[in-house]
This record gives C-alpha cells, sequence and structure tokens, in this order.
C-alpha cells in the first residue's frame, strides 16, 4: 500500500432494491395501502375472555354461561312486554280520547242540585245540596287563585304529558317510607290524573248501577293498581283531547272544597260572599289548601286550621315564584276570613226545617238549582242563639245535659228565628222545636180561658178556689191541686190565670165544656191528641214548641187561627217567576177581638204580677204564660210582645225531671233575654189589650150556643144523625 496521500472513498454496501424514480410534480400519487382494521378494546376483551374461559374449570364456566343466556332471556321479554304494554296504553288512550264527553259535560257532574235560602231581607244565610257556583275558566278567575292551585297541586302541570314517572316513584317511596303501602296515602298524581278521578274517568252516576251516591264516589276515590293504570290512561285521552286550560276548567268547576261547595266559584261565594275573580292571595291560598281534605280544611269547619294550611300555600306560592315576597308577607300578615253570613251560620234549625216543609222534589231530592227566600230574621235569630247560650252559660250547672228550644214568630205566624237545642249551631240534628212533642202544663191554660171569655165571661168575673173533685167513670175520684198546696177562695179570672191556679181552671173548663175547650185549641193549631178527661185544662196533652207559639200568636193577632210558616218565595236559578209563594198564614176568627183583648190583658198580669214575673222588662209591654208539667219533667214559657211572639221549652231529652226548673224561671229568663236583644235601641209598642182604668164592659150578650166541632157538625149531616 502506497501512501499517496489520496483518501480513499468509504465502502458503501450496495441497495438492495433500485432507488425510486423521481416522480413528475403533476403525476398523481399511487394509491395508499389499506390499513388492516384496529381490534376494538371491547372484542379484544371478549377475546381474552373466550381465551381465559378455556382454561376455567367447566364448573364455572356453565353457570356463567347460563346467567348470560338468563340475562339475554329477560331483556328481550322486558323489550318486547314493555312494547306490548306501550301498545295497550296507545289503544287505551285512543278508546278514552274517542268515547270521552264533551267539555260542556264534564265541567257539572253533580248527581243532585242545591238550595240556597235567603233571609227576609234577601241575604243568604244558609246553604243545602251541592252548590255549584257557575262556569269558570283560568281566564277569569283571580290569578292569585290559578296560581295557587298550580304550585299546591302540580308546579309542573304546564310542562308533563299528563303523567309524572318522578312524581308516582317519589310518592310510593314516601309511602314505604312511613310504613305504609306504595299506592296509600301519597298519590303522586298529576292535576291531569286527579281530573281522571273527578270525572271518573267518564262515568256519571247511574242509580241503577250503584245504590247511592256515597257508593259512586267511593268507586270513584278507589285505589289500586289496576286503577291507577286505567287513570293514567284516561289522563293522557284527557291531555290529547283538551288543552292545558281546558283540563283546569274542569278542574276548577269540579272539585270539591268542603260545606257543600263543588267548584271554586260556589266555595267562594260560600266562604268569602264573593265572585273567584275577585279572591286575593290569602283567600286564593285558603281554597286551595282546601284541596289536599275538604272536610278538615273547610274555613267554616276550624278557621284557624284552615288559615294555617293556607299559610303553607302561600309559602309554596312565594318558593315558586308567584308571590314576592312583601306579598307573602302582607297575606300573611292578613289572613283570609269568612263573610259575615259564613262566619254567623245562624238558621241551621230553621233551614233544616224548610227543607223538610217543602216538596222534596225541589228541596231534599232536587236535581235543580233552587232559591228560596224565607221569613228568618238573622238579627233575631241571632238574638235567640245569644239568649240560649248566655242562660246555659250562666244560669245553668255546669255537667247539666238539659235541653232547650226557642222559636220567635210574627203575629201572623211567620217564622223569625228557630233554634232546636243548646247546640245553637247545630244542623241535620234533632230539632226540639218542632220535632219533640212533650206535656204543656199550665201553658195550655189560656186556651181555657179564651174559651169561657168568648162565651161570654169577663177578665175580672169571679171564681172561687176551693177543694174541688170529680168522678171519673172507671178511674175514680179526681181531685186536682194548685201547685202551692193552698186554697185562695174567692178570686177573679184574672187573679186565677196570673197565679196560674189549678182548680180554678179545671172547675172553668167543666163549666164551659172540655168540647168547647179542644175546638178552641184545635183551632188555634194545637193539632196533637188532646186530652179527653178533666185533666185537659191542666195541660195533660202533648204538643210541639211550633204548635204553641203558634196559637199564642193567634191571641196577639186579635183571635185567628196561625199557621206557622217559613217560606216566602221558592224558585230556579235564573228564572225570574217563581214556582211557589206564601203571603200569610192567619186563618179563620176562633175567638172574638174582644175576648182576645181580655185574654191578653190577663196574661199580662202574669208577667207583671203573676207566675212569670221573671219575664217582666222595664218600659216594655208583654204578655204571657208559664208551663210546668207533673213531675217538672218540662217546663214552658210562651209569650208576646206587640210585635213578637216567643216559645221557650226546656227538659231532659229522656224525660228526667229537672231539678228546680219551673216554667217561670230559667224559660222565662231564655224569653226575656232574647227580648231584650231584640229591642236593644228599638222602640216598643204597646200592646193591643183592654186597659182597666178606662174599660167599659160591653152590652150583656145573648147566650151563646155551645161551641160546635164543624167537622163533627158535618159527619153528622151525612150520616143524618145531627140535631
Amino acid at each position: 500500500m502506497s501512501g499517496s496521500g489520496r483518501k480513499r472513498p468509504p465502502l458503501v454496501a450496495d441497495r438492495r432494491y433500485p432507488a425510486t424514480a423521481p416522480r413528475p410534480r403533476n403525476a398523481a400519487k399511487p394509491p395508499r395501502k389499506p390499513q388492516q382494521p384496529k381490534k376494538s378494546a371491547r372484542k379484544t376483551g371478549k377475546t381474552r375472555q373466550r381465551r381465559s374461559q378455556r382454561h376455567l374449570p367447566r364448573l364455572i364456566a356453565w353457570p356463567l354461561a347460563l346467567i348470560r343466556w338468563l340475562f339475554r332471556l329477560i331483556w328481550r321479554l322486558t323489550l318486547g312486554a314493555s312494547v306490548a304494554v306501550a301498545a295497550v296504553v296507545a289503544l287505551a288512550v285512543i278508546y278514552y280520547a274517542a268515547n270521552m264527553p264533551p267539555l260542556s259535560a264534564m265541567v257539572d257532574g253533580r248527581a243532585r242540585g242545591s238550595v240556597t235560602m235567603l233571609d227576609r231581607h234577601g241575604e243568604v244565610f244558609a246553604w243545602r245540596g251541592e252548590q255549584f257556583g257557575g262556569i269558570i275558566t283560568p281566564d277569569t278567575v283571580s290569578p292569585h287563585l290559578k296560581n295557587a292551585i298550580i304550585a299546591t297541586e302540580d308546579r309542573r302541570f304546564y310542562r308533563h304529558f299528563g303523567v309524572s314517572p318522578r312524581g308516582i316513584v317519589g310518592a310510593m317511596r314516601i309511602n314505604i317510607s312511613e310504613g305504609r303501602s306504595p299506592l296509600s296515602g301519597n298519590g303522586g298524581s298529576t292535576l291531569t290524573q286527579q281530573v281522571a278521578k273527578l270525572v271518573c274517568m267518564g262515568q256519571p252516576f247511574d242509580p241503577n248501577r250503584w245504590e247511592s251516591e256515597r257508593a259512586y264516589e267511593q268507586e270513584c276515590r278507589r285505589s289500586s293498581l289496576w286503577r291507577k293504570a286505567r287513570e293514567a290512561a284516561f289522563a293522557l285521552a284527557l291531555e290529547a283531547r283538551f288543552s292545558k286550560d281546558e283540563i283546569l276548567t274542569i278542574y276548577l268547576n269540579r272539585a270539591f272544597l268542603g260545606a257543600g261547595a263543588y267548584g271554586f266559584e260556589a266555595a267562594s261565594r260560600r266562604y268569602f260572599a264573593k265572585s273567584a275573580a275577585d279572591l286575593s292571595p290569602a283567600e286564593a291560598a285558603m281554597l286551595a289548601g282546601a284541596l289536599t281534605a275538604p272536610s278538615r280544611y273547610a274555613p267554616t269547619n276550624n278557621l284557624e286550621r284552615s288559615q294555617a294550611r293556607a299559610a303553607t300555600v302561600i309559602r309554596l306560592m312565594r318558593d315558586q315564584g308567584y308571590l314576592t315576597e312583601a306579598q307573602a308577607q302582607a297575606a300573611w300578615a292578613s289572613p283570609a276570613t269568612l263573610s259575615p253570613a259564613a262566619r254567623a251560620r245562624t238558621g241551621g234549625y230553621f233551614a233544616d226545617w224548610i227543607m223538610a216543609s217543602g216538596p222534596d222534589f225541589l228541596t231534599r231530592d232536587t236535581t235543580e238549582d233552587v232559591i228560596i227566600r224565607t221569613t228568618l230574621d238573622q238579627r233575631i235569630q241571632q238574638a235567640a242563639e245569644d239568649a240560649l247560650t248566655w242562660v246555659f252559660e250562666n244560669r245553668v250547672s255546669e255537667g247539666s245535659e238539659a235541653q232547650a228550644a226557642i222559636i220567635i214568630m210574627s203575629a201572623d205566624g211567620a217564622v223569625r228565628a228557630m233554634v232546636g237545642g243548646r247546640d245553637v249551631r247545630a244542623s241535620g240534628a234533632f230539632n226540639r222545636a218542632i220535632q219533640a212533642e212533650r206535656q204543656t202544663g199550665s201553658a195550655f191554660k189560656p186556651f181555657v180561658y179564651a174559651a169561657a171569655l168568648d162565651l161570654g165571661w169577663a177578665y175580672n168575673d169571679p171564681i172561687v178556689d176551693e177543694p174541688y173533685c170529680i168522678d171519673i167513670p172507671g178511674s175514680g175520684q179526681w181531685c186536682p191541686r194548685n201547685y202551692t198546696g193552698e186554697f185562695y177562695g174567692r178570686v177573679s179570672l184574672t187573679e186565677a190565670l196570673m197565679k196560674s191556679l189549678n182548680i180554678p181552671a179545671v172547675k172553668l173548663s167543666e163549666t164551659v165544656g172540655r168540647k168547647n175547650v179542644r175546638t178552641v185549641a184545635a183551632q188555634f193549631g194545637l193539632r196533637s191528641d188532646l186530652a179527653l178527661g178533666p185533666a185537659l185544662a191542666l195541660g195533660a196533652s202533648e204538643s210541639t214548641l211550633i204548635e204553641m207559639t203558634g196559637a199564642y200568636a193567634g191571641i196577639l193577632n186579635g183571635g185567628s187561627s196561625v199557621t206557622p210558616y217559613g217560606l216566602l218565595e221558592l224558585r230556579l236559578q235564573g228564572d225570574e217567576v217563581p214556582l211557589m209563594t206564601q203571603e200569610g198564614g192567619i186563618g179563620e176568627r176562633v175567638i172574638s177581638p174582644r175576648a182576645a183583648e181580655q185574654l191578653i190583658y190577663m196574661m199580662n198580669r202574669v208577667i207583671e204580677e203573676g207566675t212569670g214575673k221573671r219575664a217582666r222588662m222595664e218600659g216594655m209591654e208583654a204578655a204571657g204564660k208559664t208551663g210546668t208539667t207533673q213531675g217538672a219533667r218540662d217546663a214552658w214559657f210562651v209569650g208576646f210582645t206587640a210585635d213578637y211572639v216567643a216559645g221557650v221549652w226546656m227538659g231532659y231529652d229522656d224525660n228526667r225531671p229537672l231539678k228546680g226548673v219551673t216554667g217561670g224561671g230559667l224559660p222565662a229568663e231564655i224569653w226575656r233575654q232574647a227580648m231584650e236583644r231584640i229591642y236593644e235601641n228599638r222602640p216598643a209598642r204597646p200592646l193591643p189589650m183592654i186597659r182597666p182604668g178606662s174599660y167599659a164592659p160591653p152590652p150583656p150578650e145573648p147566650p151563646r150556643q155551645e161551641r160546635r166541632d164543624p167537622i163533627l157538625d158535618i159527619l153528622n149531616t151525612i150520616l143524618g144523625t145531627g140535631n
């Protein structure tokens, strides 16, 4: 090797393949070689699982394969069942939607009508039946009412499709956590589902299918899984058939809100005496709060409880943005209260009497909405209730079970007030004023004297109070005694009545004839069976308080009979022409005006100087009569001023004797308390009676024939036995 100094090139291996020739600039790119797709992680995982299973013992591999197979089977069956259920639901929705009644037929689903009662001045005082105030819509009611309903019942009402699965699951969870079955308690129903229940899924009441409306309502409210499924399908059909506002319209008109009110218009007028369009936030909240439990939260049932529930509704409205904080605070500060008529709740017994006395098809069984104008005076009714309450609170021993009743009427029989028991606000209870037949005692004596005065006796004619006995065939000798056990000798008729002496009353009855006494009493309105024996004069017969008070009204009006009445006018709602009218209750004359004037004077002496002195009022003339039955089982006081007649009865329902009570005691006290309240700040008129200082005796009359029973005369004429 020579060292010429020239560096030799490095040794490079020859290329195995020839170099690629340069590609022209515009030449097409060769197609890329397709890449093999990468295996997915899932597939790779399955492959690894299969490979790992190859190495698993058969004891483990086979159960795992079986579990996977069962899982696939269940999935396929569930998917198939879901499709089938969806198909069934779709068919049910189509069926319900196709057969659904029109909107107009669904807003008023009452099976019965209503009766609204007005007092003598045209003010509402009582409601009966199922009240309906007229059709309302979300656009015609107060916006506060609409918002209160949405906030309380279904805040997602305008967003869901009729059913809320989330609400149902939540309600079931609450029920289970509280120890109830999943379907008991909270229902999770949407407002649309509630409408489905209200309309009973389109089924009207059929008396041939259900024995009563109660049974029909129980069926409509029954909760079961099948029932819930049907309600859900019907709710979907409602959503398909009607708009949201139309569904809300049905709810506004069908919801029951207590006290017989169906629909928010009827409830608004029932509780607040105003239209649903004028409700304040507090009033709207009170009505919406009653939806949960209408009977419990009705403000007429418990106002404080209703106000507490309304406060919760106001909080919901505030939290959901329907009320500002200031509006909520104002509503809490001034909770809703009842109207004066709803608050007073007067005239329950009177309203029951009206319902029972009118024709059934226009009262108790009416299918129409009826308006009845009555004779009731709410001021006088309140006076009667307050008088009864005051006496029982201040004069009756605590724990006493004694009862009392009072009726006040005008001289023509127009009943102005009626209380049938010491529970003055009761309704639907036993009405002692019209239903209890009790012995009248000495309260019957005025009719003995009426018969005598009409036959020519005078108020100052003498009669002897002395031992007196009568032989009664089959019973032996009967000897009446005075209450005091004493004898007063020669007394006038006025003194005998004033002191309620028994012997002169019996002697006078025997002298003028028991038949005449019975005839006078019957013509004055005492329709009950009157005793045939001499004890007739002492009130051995039974009568009702309304009969006795009506009979005394006949004395006040000058001697004409009276039929107590309470109905003035009956008409259908919306009609101007009444179906029934009543103008007065005065009937035929029973005794002469002169006899009536003398009798009124004699009864005035009872209050001024006699057994009824506890009823005396300063500066006011009044007349009346006490009555206490044998054994003090009944105590009466019936009396009148120039304007009003009032009857009071007191006793036990089981006919036990009263302790220390006579007609001149607590009954006279109740009577006076009522009259003083009636005449408070009002002038009193003088009684239409004789004034003995200036009284000129009338000229003598020819002897009058024995008073004949007109019915007996007719029978004698027909049978040919008259003489």
